[in-house]
């Protein structure tokens, strides 16, 4: 079977098209031996996640996206592989504008330029119980805490669910803060029962912030598109931020609106096929 490598701000996929192969079945097993550093398939470099084009089964898409992580197990929703499916499924039929359906609903694209997409990742989902969390409790703020409970390092993350569970800190300063040990064991606190993916965004001016996130299942990322999409839905929930944000990852940028209009979120970013294979 043909695949491609791919990447959204660098965030790196193993990409499948089985629409005519309905028999290309993945497990855990699959997806840790393809995904991993190393692999035949990814090279030393590894995969973020796997994914793969299917068939469409709501007739209002166009085509269907599976998504599974690293460590083996299915995922509802990522706006970096978003774009590309979006962009190799508008390529091939000559399109600017596409349905793509995922676990987590149909998400609407359109081309946005040479080698960029646009994906309304439709309305950020804010009750505590779609976050999921364990109790109920306001979501512009939640419990957690890292460090001292009288002088926390970390507190007062904002929670949002774009497809699937984010929790958003908001620092001035990244080695203070230290994602990558405060990652790991924020998403497995059991007040998130599905586990969570770790933002950590510092925000540079009201259109501008910078982040870095610890991906469920993954670990430190280059880029996360859901991610983006919640840091800027928390900050303008905390009144840190506008609607109309540039968030900087370490892969790249991800212009994020959340229009008032709609309720909707809107990402833009790039998209690059870095090499064509067979498995």
């Amino acid at each position: 079977m043909r695949f491609l490598i791919m990447n959204g701000a660098k965030n790196r996929f193993a990409v499948f098209d089985a629409r005519a192969n309905s028999g290309f079945a993945m497990d855990e097993a699959k997806a840790i031996t393809i995904c991993k550093p190393g692999s035949a398939v990814m090279g030393e470099k590894g995969a973020d996640q796997l994914v793969i084009m299917r068939a469409r089964k709501d007739p209002h898409a166009d085509a269907f996206m599976e998504i599974w992580n690293q460590k083996g197990f299915e995922v509802d929703a990522c706006g970096n592989a978003t774009r590309c499916i979006a962009w190799l499924y508008m390529q091939e039929a000559g399109v600017d504008t596409m349905t793509l359906e995922t676990n987590a609903g149909l998400l609407y694209c359109r081309a946005a330029g040479e080698n960029r997409v646009a994906v309304d990742m439709g309305p950020p989902r804010l009750d505590w119980s779609e976050i999921p969390l364990e109790e109920p409790m306001h979501t512009h703020h939640i419990d957690v805490k890292v460090g001292p409970i009288d002088a926390p390092m970390l507190s007062n993350p904002g929670a949002v669910n774009m497809g699937n569970p984010h929790c958003v800190f908001f620092v001035d300063d990244f080695i203070k803060a230290k994602p990558e040990r405060v990652g790991p064991m924020i998403e497995f606190h059991p007040l998130f029962p599905q586990q969570v993916n770790v933002g950590f965004a510092r925000v540079d001016a009201p259109d501008r912030i910078r982040l870095k996130v610890w991906e469920r299942g993954v670990g430190m990322t280059l880029a996360c598109g859901t991610g983006a999409c919640a840091a800027v839905v928390a900050a303008h929930r905390q009144k840190r931020s506008g609607r109309k944000v540039m968030v900087e990852v370490d892969g790249g940028e991800l212009l994020i609106e959340w229009r008032a209009s709609d309720d909707h979120v809107i990402m833009t970013g790039p998209i690059e096929v870095e090499m064509e294979g067979v498995i």
